[in-house]
């Protein structure tokens, strides 16, 4: 883990995975061109691609924010024992995350709001810890930001999803999202919410109806938390291809075209769920594409 500052608010990154998920480039960005990959394979390989095996390795991380005195979680990866069955990766994970946010000084009960910036499986496993038979709140004080269009997407109670691939998300609601809502943690927001003076939240729909990012404004310093807007680094400077998890194809391209094009003009660091090696970093515009400009300055895993 390690921590950068940007104006008042401080940002560490915990991990709680970081490897391949047994897909290959082009499983997992079927819109991607093998020339692509093995153009840009000298700075890829071998954070964001093994070209011998064609696997790309992706992290599972929580973003920590401390701001105006309170302790923020963005995202809160895969999460232990859960069942799930049809997404293998992360079925009955077993992994020290809670002792890796222990070492970063964040005890389960200092957490004053979880952002979840959508409720795929590996975005909301840590909602909840299994306590004997039950799943009740890993952070019992928090409250859990949650769009609603998002909530109510997958919500059983509502009238039925139509959801590219719903078998993945199996489990989910019940294990790791009623929990909290049944505790009386979570609160609903739409279009946009202000977390505080330096941090706001808007929705990105594409990747899911209720997909969303946290928008980090402080002092001369900005940045991104964009979730699931991009999965590889290579959408960093293309964003014009996508994973094979988009619920709305169209919607995901111009989310994610947008974001990189206010991060370019604004100078803003971008912080997706998903990347290892330094995990974040500035773009600017290329033409109809865009460039890494800097990585930011986590340790590199």
């Amino acid at each position: 883990m390690s921590t950068i500052a940007l104006g008042e608010v401080t940002v560490t990154r915990v991990v709680e995975y970081k490897g391949p998920v047994g897909m290959t480039s082009r499983q997992l960005f079927p819109e991607s061109s093998e020339e692509l990959w093995q153009e840009n394979r000298s700075w890829l390989n071998p954070d964001f691609w093994t070209p011998d095996t064609d696997l790309v390795p992706i992290a599972l991380q929580t973003w920590v924010l401390r701001s105006e005195g309170k302790t923020i979680l963005i995202d809160t990866g895969a999460g232990n024992e859960k069942f799930r069955p049809y997404a293998e990766a992360w079925q009955y994970m077993d992994t020290g995350f809670l002792r890796r946010l222990s070492r970063a000084g964040v005890r389960p009960q200092d957490v004053d709001i979880v952002v979840n910036t959508h409720l795929h499986n590996d975005h909301v496993g840590w909602n909840t810890r299994r306590e004997d038979r039950d799943w009740v709140p890993t952070f019992p004080n928090a409250t859990y930001l949650i769009p609603k269009v998002e909530f109510d997407f997958w919500n059983p109670d509502l009238p039925p999803i139509s959801a590219k691939d719903p078998k993945a998300t199996q489990n989910v609601w019940e294990d790791s999202v009623l929990p909290v809502q049944e505790a009386g943690l979570v609160k609903l927001w739409d279009g946009s919410h202000t977390i505080d003076s330096h941090l706001t939240l808007d929705l990105a729909p594409g990747h899911t109806p209720g997909s969303s990012v946290v928008r980090l404004q402080s002092g001369t310093d900005r940045a991104a938390f964009i979730g699931d807007l991009l999965h590889t680094a290579l959408q960093l400077e293309h964003p014009e291809f996508n994973s094979c998890f988009e619920e709305d194809e169209k919607q995901a391209r111009a989310s994610r075209r947008r974001m990189l094009e206010w991060a370019a003009d604004n100078k803003a660091l971008l912080l997706p769920a998903h990347l290892p090696g330094h995990g974040a970093a500035e773009v600017a515009r290329d033409g109809s594409h865009f460039k890494i400009k800097e990585w930011a300055g986590f340790s590199r895993i």
